[in-house]
C-alpha cells in the first residue's frame, strides 16, 4: 500500500505541461461508532478545514494530495436509549494527511460544472480524551479502560494512535472563474480500528484494572454511577461495554474551493470564450 501511495505521489512530476492548483476546503467532521450509531448527522459535528495540491493528469482525471484538521465527539447522552446508561463520552482531534486519485464525469475545458469521485489513502493521527467529574482532561488510551496492554488480558492489544485509513467520496464542483472553481465534497473514512473513541468490546475486572493502572482507569471505563439518581455499580468481567463488529468511521464534507495556478490552461480560455459569447452564442454546456 505504501508503493501505491508514493507512486500516485510521483505521478503528477512526470508529467508535463499539466494544470497545478491550490486547493482548500472548509466544513464539518463527524464521526460514527459506539457513542454514535448514526452513519451521517450533523449532531455533535465539528468545524473542519483543509489545504492541499491538485494536479490535473487528464481532461477526468487528477491527483490530489492534502492535509485535513477536525474534531470527532461521542456522548451516550445523546445516544440510543438503552445505552444512556452506560454514560460513556469522548472526544479527539483528527489530524490527517492524503493522497487522492480523482474521477471527473464531465471535462471542465468544454463544461463549467461536474460531479466527481474520489479515492486513496491516508494518514491519520487521534489520541480520544474525556472529562471526569471535576472537569479535568483525561486522555483515555493510557488507562487501558478495556484491559490493553495488561498481562491479564493477553488478547487486548494496545491500539496505535497514528494509523492508515481508505478515503473515498464524492462531491461537485462548478467554475466559477477563469482560475477557479467552487463545490461540495463528502468523504468517508474507512478504519481498521475500532478505538476511536476507546469503545470495542468488554469491560475487565475493575480490580485487576485498579491494580495495573489506578483507580483513574476504573472511574472512566464505567461512568453509570454519575447519572442522577443512579445505583449502577461497575459491570461483572466480561460484560459487553461496545460491539467490535463493526470498526469506528468519521467523515468530513464541506465547500471546496480550487484555484488554478495555471492561467493558459484551456479551461481558463474556454471560461473567457464563454462568458464573451454571452447567452445568445454560449456553448451547449451539458
Amino acid at each position: 500500500m505504501k508503493r501505491i501511495l508514493w507512486a500516485l505521489l510521483l505521478l503528477p512530476l512526470g508529467v508535463k505541461a499539466q494544470p497545478l492548483h491550490i486547493t482548500a476546503w472548509g466544513g464539518f467532521s463527524g464521526y460514527q461508532g459506539d457513542l454514535q450509531s448514526q452513519r451521517l448527522t450533523l449532531d455533535q459535528s465539528n468545524f473542519a478545514f483543509g489545504l492541499g495540491l491538485k494536479y490535473d493528469l487528464s481532461a477526468h482525471f487528477a491527483v490530489r494530495a492534502g492535509f485535513n484538521l477536525g474534531k470527532v465527539e461521542g456522548d451516550d447522552k445523546k445516544n440510543k436509549e438503552s445505552l444512556k446508561p452506560r454514560n460513556l463520552s469522548f472526544q479527539s482531534r483528527i489530524a490527517e494527511g492524503n493522497i487522492l486519485l480523482e474521477y471527473s464525469l464531465f471535462d471542465l475545458d468544454t463544461k463549467i460544472f461536474t460531479p466527481y469521485l474520489f479515492a486513496g489513502g491516508a494518514i491519520y493521527r487521534f489520541n480520544p480524551y474525556a472529562f471526569d467529574t471535576l472537569g479535568n482532561k483525561i486522555f483515555l488510551r493510557p488507562l487501558s479502560t478495556e484491559g490493553q496492554g495488561l498481562a491479564a488480558y493477553p488478547d487486548r492489544k494496545q491500539y496505535k494512535l497514528t494509523q492508515f485509513a481508505i478515503p473515498f467520496g464524492a462531491g461537485v464542483r462548478l467554475r466559477v472563474s477563469e482560475k477557479m472553481t467552487l463545490g461540495y465534497e463528502l468523504g468517508m473514512r474507512k478504519l481498521f480500528t475500532d478505538y476511536l473513541d476507546d469503545v470495542s468490546t468488554r469491560y475487565v475486572d475493575q480490580f485487576t484494572l485498579a491494580q495495573e493502572k489506578g483507580l483513574k482507569s476504573v472511574e472512566m471505563a464505567f461512568r453509570g454511577g454519575e447519572l442522577k439518581n443512579s445505583n449502577a455499580t461497575y459491570p461483572a468481567d466480561g460484560t459487553l461495554r461496545g460491539s467490535e463488529e463493526f470498526k469506528d468511521w468519521y467523515y468530513l464534507h464541506g465547500v471546496t474551493l480550487t484555484i488554478a495556478l495555471n492561467t493558459g490552461s484551456k479551461s481558463a480560455k474556454y471560461f473567457r470564450g464563454y462568458k464573451s459569447r454571452g447567452s445568445t452564442g454560449c456553448p451547449r454546456v451539458f
